[in-house]
């Protein structure tokens, strides 16, 4: 398929990048491009790939040998995996660019000369130095009383380009949205990341707060305070009530004691509760690394009830592979805790089968007061990946998962990680 020599930049994003074998070396995210104080043409100075690993990279546009309809491809395979960040002068196409607010001043249209546009894309185009260049931009009027239209002008009829036009308030972020759909809480936490303090505010201030508590999630303690800081007080009681109870008490741990106490009593008492049962507890025991919402059923529920339960999307797998069989009540803390059921076990049995007669009761529970590494041990010699939480009166409290252990096992920045080992 012949390469192309004129492209629109977001026709890009999500393309597949291959090596000169082509092997595939992960995923176009965005598109850097120079901008400076002196208006002059914008030079196209590469692209942000995905890995594979996540990690996201720079990657020279002179790598680039060919960029077709369905995937781009490197003269090279070997590229520099050091973590993009952005540098002075450079500007990320879709992250920034996009929604930004412009005058047109084309004599091809002269109704769009009064009227404030939103950029929608940039086109770009190889010329025979073989340098891209920023040379078309599509925009969207807005007119009272008319249907909103697109329009593709030339770059040097459009004004506000800038560095100073990118940093003025109130961006739309549309497009960037757009960009986010379909793609799981942690790939976007990874793009919220690199985006600019400004593009990252805005981004969070146009999530639904279902959405931006998934995202939080994803992101470091130091992050995740970082953006808390940045809501309304109303709105960050409502992304915390929707965060799960253990993150929420996670975030909440690391925040001014007197800030802390005033969320919590901002948020409705179903949601406080949980958390404060878990703040009650050092981060590091089991009682401070469990989940308030595992797996729990009274011994009368059928197998075909129970593989239902576990069937939840919003479960982890780890929290998915044991169902704890309790007396009422079921939400925790619990009435007396019976045994659990493994997943495996589920799936062997008739479904009309009571999970009251296949019990494990055998298996070692872990008590709130646990240390870290007695956790860890627990794990290990057990191979398991969920544990229950049990109190001293033989009530379930909660359950630790593999992955909360793994959370505050790893340096506090694993997220974030520029490691080559961590990132892969």
């Amino acid at each position: 398929m012949a390469a192309v020599n004129r492209v629109f930049a977001a026709q890009l994003a999500g393309l597949v990048v291959l090596g000169p074998d082509g092997e595939s070396l992960g995923r176009v995210r965005d598109v850097v491009i120079s901008m400076s104080i002196v208006r002059q043409q914008p030079r196209v100075l590469g692209l942000v790939i995905e890995l594979l690993t996540r990690r996201r990279i720079f990657v020279p546009i002179l790598r680039i040998t060919a960029i077709e309809p369905h995937a781009i491809t490197l003269n090279t395979g070997t590229v520099s995996l050091t973590r993009f960040s952005q540098r002075p002068g450079e500007v990320l196409v879709l992250g920034q660019v996009l929604d930004t607010r412009v005058r047109v001043d084309d004599p091809e249209l002269p109704e769009l000369a009064a009227v404030d546009s939103t950029v929608v894309d940039l086109g770009l185009e190889q010329n025979r130095a073989r340098d891209w260049m920023v040379n078309r931009v599509a925009v969207r009027s807005y007119r009272r009383l008319r249907r909103n239209s697109l329009h593709v002008v030339s770059w040097q009829n459009v004004h506000g380009l800038t560095p100073s036009g990118l940093a003025m308030p109130d961006q739309g972020v549309a497009q960037l949205l757009h960009q986010f759909e379909g793609r799981k809480p942690i790939e976007v936490a990874d793009a919220v990341r690199d985006l600019p303090a400004k593009r990252r505010v805005e981004v969070i201030n146009a999530l639904d707060d279902e959405r931006l508590a998934d995202i939080l999630q994803e992101l470091s303690e130091d992050e995740q305070t970082e953006l808390l800081l940045t809501l309304p007080t109303d709105r960050a009681v409502a992304v915390l009530e929707e965060m799960d109870p253990d993150d929420a008490a996670d975030l909440l741990g690391v925040l001014n004691p007197t800030l802390a106490e005033k969320l919590l009593t901002r948020m409705d008492p179903e949601d406080s509760d949980p958390v404060r049962r878990l703040l009650s507890h050092s981060p590091d025991t089991a009682g401070g690394l469990m989940t308030t919402n595992p797996v729990t059923m009274n011994p009368d529920t059928t197998v075909a009830e129970a593989l239902a339960r576990v069937r939840d999307p919003d479960l982890t797998p780890a929290l998915a592979s044991l169902a704890f069989v309790v007396r009422s009540p079921t939400a925790t803390p619990t009435g007396r805790y019976l045994g659990c059921v493994h997943l495996q076990r589920l799936l062997r049995e008739p479904p009309a089968e009571l999970v009251g007669g296949l019990l494990d009761n055998e298996m070692p529970t872990l008590s709130p007061g646990q240390s870290l590494t007695s956790v860890t041990r627990y794990f290990a010699a057990y191979n398991l990946v969920c544990g229950p939480v049990i109190d001293a009166e033989g009530h379930l409290l909660g359950a630790v998962s593999v992955d909360d252990l793994l959370d505050h096992l790893l340096p506090t920045d694993w997220r974030a990680s520029d490691d080559p080992e961590m990132a892969s």
